[in-house]
């Protein structure tokens, strides 16, 4: 009897952390790119026109929104409840956003920003992400940046300073 109650437990141990493995898998895993009919939620523009800027929000059910910069991505979290009601923050399990010099999606959440650059995004001004911070600084100095900021830095305030 002891035996079975212990392979019993051993069993569910081995379920929990296979699931709880495969969620954080899940947060890691870069989404499909969006499709020729994909719209940005903030704005209505079609994602896919605009692979230069591409940024993604990942929610813990599996539901990808599509961005054509991250200045609507961080739009559509500061205001979540206004572009998908019943969603949270806290259900967000990942960032995607498009490396300006690499042209592929990276972790929006370790990413650096310059923001105040000459280059401007499809809805105009636009935060610039890169993976490495050397990077950006060259960038800042390149494109006459005001300031690079690290994704927790990215407010309200300066999101509606870019519009």
């Amino acid at each position: 009897m002891q035996l079975e109650t212990y392979m019993k437990r051993f069993a569910v141990a081995i379920l929990i952390t296979l699931f709880a493995v495969s969620l954080a898998g899940a947060a890691e895993r870069v989404p499909a790119k969006p499709g020729p009919r994909d719209k940005c939620p903030v704005c209505g523009m079609f994602v896919a026109k605009y692979p230069d800027f591409i940024a993604s929000a990942v929610f813990r059910d599996g539901a990808v929104f599509h961005f054509d910069g991250v200045k609507d991505l961080m739009k559509f979290y500061f205001r979540l409840e206004r572009y998908s009601p019943g969603r949270k923050q806290a259900d967000i399990t990942a960032f995607w956003v498009t490396d300006y010099y690499r042209m592929s999606l990276i972790d929006g959440r370790r990413a650096h920003y310059v923001i105040g650059s000459d280059v401007y995004g499809p809805m105009g001004k636009e935060l610039i992400p890169f993976e490495k911070k050397a990077e950006a600084e060259e960038f800042l100095k390149d494109h006459r940046g005001e300031r690079i900021i690290p994704f927790d830095g990215i407010t309200p305030d300066l999101i509606k300073g870019l519009d």
